[in-house]
């Protein structure tokens, strides 16, 4: 427990929401039977800690009974057996949505009764029914669309209309959506309104026959609909039991949340649930800072909707239906990969192009440590100088080894640029840097072995004033290599080092994607003599050098703000998303809680696949926290230009980060040590 009373561990206390797909064995026809399968999955799920089960469509009968419906046996049926499902659900705490027909007002309805602790908070009639190819469902029911009335069933007064939302009491975020199959399929689907109207979770009950490719049709729409709706979207197709007289089922089941799919069934199986923990915190979040989405709900001209509250009751399970992606600005999969590392370097490389054409400059001037960012700032820069038809000649640039340069980086920097056919040249700062210091009074320059921040700024100032200086002695301007991790965290001197430039082509690309970002350039961009030399800086250490080696052991950055993994992970959730620092910390936990769990983003360091504790993970963050809102932004509010790579990932002042310089981290610090424990 923390020190706020909550379970850190249990998914339920970070506003997730967790949402079971059915397959259940259909009998077609047989109410009796497919109650008895209803109870037991349903009891499953409750047992599961799920929120949400979803039954497919017409689930009590069975969908492929074509005139039986018309069968006031089986419609009686039908009802008793919707109303003994009603009295078994005052034992569980999950809603239970199944399918049912129902006669209402003279014309029979296929609905979706939502039911909750012995109540059913409505019942939402299909809209639009299918009466195409093998479709026929005109033949016996009516569309709910203007369906807006209430009916007695299981002694009780419920609504009955498409447009409803059941909204979890003090649980703003959870607020849930009933659409039937052909609803999803329609140029105006129900669920659109209901999105707008606040539902965060939108569920499908459907029946949806399988022909070849079908599956991927609806993850298409399922995957767009969760996106274009900034919504969470499951969907649960009829599977085995209905009737194959003309055709198969196949009982997939999706769960998808802003575009991502979190968890499918496996198809041609019964039986089965299929769960996933929903964050619909998050999916509030992304309405709240999307303009677009909160004027669409103003424009769009949709029915009124009906709201009914109801009581949630949180589950206290510590399991997490969830994969969280370690590095999320890194896809795991190759081809992804692949194609965002694509995309990020010719967005570097068109930025650099289009400054270098607007300004006439006839070279640019780059610091070359033999560093991670140096390196692809140089690494831009050919590409840019290429396809503008200009000699890499062009290009200056400089390794200015200080006191703590070792000869591994100085070497490294000396064969990239040789190896790119760049004009080379050293400065050695350390003799001027020891005239500032013995001109400041700084005890180094009396012989004392103080290396402090000031020993570091004098050495990153002056490499910065030799770059602006060679940079208006060559008629060009200074390329800038800090990136967004350092700069989220303050790593940089004010004004000086990775901080200032004329133009900086790293300033949206996380330290996480820049190793992979030069691996797949050394793959594509260069030829073997290159990338042999791109593959030797991936290897290095990530260091400043700017403090002599002591006792073997050269500078860490990463001993001083902590691993780049964690730290930009926490950025990700932290500017994209607007987290809170524990729910961040818990979604850390479960990504590096175990290094053999997931799956390693291709070619990451092998050294690096390693675990991190809850009480490594709540260290750092605090050090993020401290860092990102306290002594950053005054330097975030003064960058340079530079393009942004990721969405929702840029800090410039002028894009998507605005902040005051004069912040404080108190409130997210404190949020983060009250309600994450130390282990």
């Amino acid at each position: 427990m923390t020190e706020s009373g909550q379970n850190f561990y249990s998914a339920a206390t970070h506003g997730f929401v967790r949402v079971a797909c059915a397959t259940p064995k259909v009998q077609i026809a047989n109410p009796k039977a497919n109650l008895s399968e209803h109870l037991s999955v349903a009891a499953r799920a409750d047992a599961a800690g799920a929120d949400v089960v979803v039954f497919p469509e017409l689930s009590l009968t069975g969908y492929t009974l074509d005139d039986l419906f018309l069968q006031d046996a089986l419609l009686d049926a039908a009802k008793a057996s919707l109303e003994a499902l009603v009295q078994a659900s005052k034992a569980w705490r999950t809603i239970v949505v199944c399918g049912v027909p129902l006669r209402i007002e003279g014309v029979l309805y296929n609905c979706a009764a939502v039911l909750h602790h012995g109540q059913i908070l409505g019942l939402v009639p299909k809209t639009f029914l299918p009466n195409y190819r093998e479709f026929y469902e005109k033949r016996w029911f009516g569309s709910g669309q203007d369906l807006n009335t209430q009916l007695e069933i299981a002694g009780q007064s419920v609504r009955v209309t498409p447009h409803q939302i059941f909204q979890a009491r003090g649980f703003e975020s959870f607020a849930l959506g009933v659409e039937i199959c052909e609803d999803m399929w329609s140029p105006q689907t129900p669920s659109t309104n209901l999105a707008l109207k606040g539902a965060t979770l939108v569920v499908n009950l459907s029946a949806s026959p399988v022909t070849v490719g079908k599956s991927r049709v609806r993850k298409r729409i399922c995957e767009a609909t969760s996106e274009r709706l900034m919504c969470a979207y499951a969907f649960t197709a009829s599977g085995p039991g209905e009737s194959t007289t003309d055709l198969a089922w196949d009982g997939q089941s999706l769960i998808y949340e802003l575009g991502e799919l979190l968890a499918e069934g496996e198809r041609f199986l019964s039986d089965t649930l299929t769960i996933a923990d929903v964050d619909v915190e998050r999916i509030q979040q992304e309405r709240l800072r999307t303009g677009t989405f909160r004027d669409a709900g103003h424009i769009t001209s949709g029915a009124e909707v009906s709201r009914h509250l109801f009581t949630h009751l949180p589950h206290t399970l510590s399991d997490f239906y969830r994969l969280v992606d370690r590095f999320p600005y890194v896809p795991n999969a190759r081809e992804r990969l692949d194609e965002d590392c694509f995309e990020a370097f010719n967005i570097q490389v068109h930025g650099l192009m289009r400054r270098i054409e607007s300004t006439g400059a006839k070279s640019v001037v780059i610091g070359v440590s033999g560093g991670l960012d140096s390196t692809h700032a140089l690494i831009v820069a050919c590409k840019a100088f290429d396809r503008l038809g200009l000699p890499r000649a062009q290009i200056r640039g400089y390794t200015m080894p200080g006191f703590g340069t070792t000869s591994g980086s100085k070497s490294d920097a000396h064969k990239l640029m040789r190896a790119l056919g760049v004009s080379a040249e050293e400065i050695d700062i350390r003799p001027a840097s020891k005239r500032m210091l013995i001109d400041i009074g700084h005890p180094y320059g009396k012989g004392e072995p103080v290396y402090d921040v000031v020993f570091e700024n004098v050495q990153a100032g002056l490499r910065t004033d030799f770059l602006f200086r060679l940079a208006g002695q060559h008629n060009g301007f200074v390329v800038g290599t800090g990136d967004l991790s350092e700069l989220a965290l303050g790593w940089c001197t004010y004004g000086v080092g990775d901080h200032m430039s004329h133009y900086n082509v790293n300033c949206g690309a996380p330290k996480t994607l820049i190793q992979h970002l030069i691996r797949w350039a050394a793959r594509t961009e260069f030829d073997a003599k290159a990338g042999r030399v791109l593959r030797s800086v991936l290897e290095r250490e990530i260091s400043p050098e700017l403090v002599p080696v002591q006792n073997g052991q050269a500078q860490r950055t990463e001993d001083k703000v902590g691993p780049y993994p964690l730290q930009d992970f926490t950025l990700y959730y932290l500017t994209r998303y607007g987290l809170k620092p524990s729910k961040i910390a818990f979604l850390q936990y479960h990504a590096w809680k175990n290094e053999a769990l997931g799956d390693w983003p291709p070619d990451y360091p092998q050294a690096e696949r390693r675990a991190y504790t809850l009480s490594e993970i709540r260290k750092w963050m605090e050090v993020f926290l401290f860092r990102f809102f306290t002594i950053s932004q005054f330097k975030r509010s003064a960058v340079p230009n530079g393009p942004k790579l990721i969405s929702g990932g840029a800090l410039s002042p002028r894009g998507d980060w605005r902040a005051p310089s004069d912040g404080d981290a108190s409130l997210w610090l404190d949020e983060l040590r009250t309600n994450v424990p130390l282990t």
